[in-house]
């Protein structure tokens, strides 16, 4: 049979791949700005004044999509934001494929604050002796998908103010706030450097340091009790550990008591704990609803 020859040079298929390949997104950055995406993040850094805006991204939308579009317009107008509608394969690259339900928004990164910048709490002694405060502080959590949803918990039950350890800690980035579905925006994050002495100056101050544990076997020199048992009567703070080894033994030290979460049944081998951010989770519930209790 007759065959045709070959030929089409290499360099050929590399121009017919240029042309069908479509063209990235080339966005010319603002120096130090990052890339927030998701609907919670934006919006909530949009309504705030934490952040230097510089443009905002919307997906070319019809149908149900256009009224957030829309409120997303009427936000940025208000704030002086440029908007600029896009096409979806052009949100992903800005956001290099995460998931940005249809809106980026450039801006300055947001910092933790340092506890010197922070304003005294009033312990109300004298005006308020109930007055219950609650802060968690959290010793080098490194996943940013579980300090977003450290956050996120730690913003709808209450607690008064997170401290995370400076070394070791995941920094606040965008995926942090997705992942805390925008509580980043809202909530003062604070970090320290010297986690051990401030622990102490706050054990002077009288309140109650309490840590973490899942397994009580494993702690000595401090009394393990189920958070179910915790009564809360005084200004607490609780630490958190890091997801693979929990608490330092520096800082266990420090606490006056460890809260375990008692499982409801026997657990098999391998699965004998929960994960950081949902473990938090409980344990701010069965503490933070006292508060609700005691404010009847």
């Amino acid at each position: 049979a007759h065959r045709e020859p070959w030929s089409l040079r290499e360099g050929d298929f590399s121009k017919a791949r240029k042309r069908l390949d479509p063209k990235p997104l080339s966005v010319e950055r603002t120096k130090g700005s990052e890339i927030l995406f998701g609907i919670a993040p934006c919006a909530l850094a949009l309504s705030q004044s934490r952040r230097d805006l510089f443009r905002l991204f919307l997906k070319q939308s019809s149908g149900s999509r256009r009224l957030v579009t829309s409120e997303f317009v009427l936000q940025a107008t208000a704030r002086g934001v440029p908007v600029h509608h896009v096409k979806r394969r052009e949100l992903d690259a800005l956001c290099r494929g995460r998931v940005h339900q249809g809106v980026c928004l450039e801006a300055t990164p947001l910092r933790f604050k340092s506890l010197e910048e922070a304003e005294k709490p009033n312990l109300g002694d004298e005006e308020n002796p109930n007055r219950q405060l609650i802060w968690l502080v959290l010793e080098q959590i490194q996943d940013p998908m579980n300090l977003g949803a450290l956050l996120r918990s730690a913003y709808f039950l209450g607690v008064d103010r997170v401290v995370t350890s400076q070394r070791n800690s995941c920094p606040l980035t965008p995926t942090v706030s997705k992942a805390s579905s925008g509580a980043m925006e809202v909530f003062d994050i604070y970090s320290t450097d010297d986690l051990r002495s401030f622990l102490k100056a706050k054990t002077a101050e009288g309140w109650e340091v309490v840590g973490t544990v899942s397994k009580p076997e494993d702690v000595e020199n401090v009394p393990v009790i189920s958070c179910l048992e915790f009564r809360w009567n005084k200004p607490v703070i609780i630490v958190i550990g890091s997801e693979g080894d929990g608490l330092s033994l520096e800082t266990q030290l420090l606490c006056h008591r460890m809260l375990a979460i008692p499982p409801g049944r026997a657990l098999h081998p391998g699965i004998e704990s929960l994960n950081v951010s949902v473990a938090t989770g409980i344990l701010l519930h069965s503490i933070c609803s006292q508060k609700l209790r005691h404010s009847d």
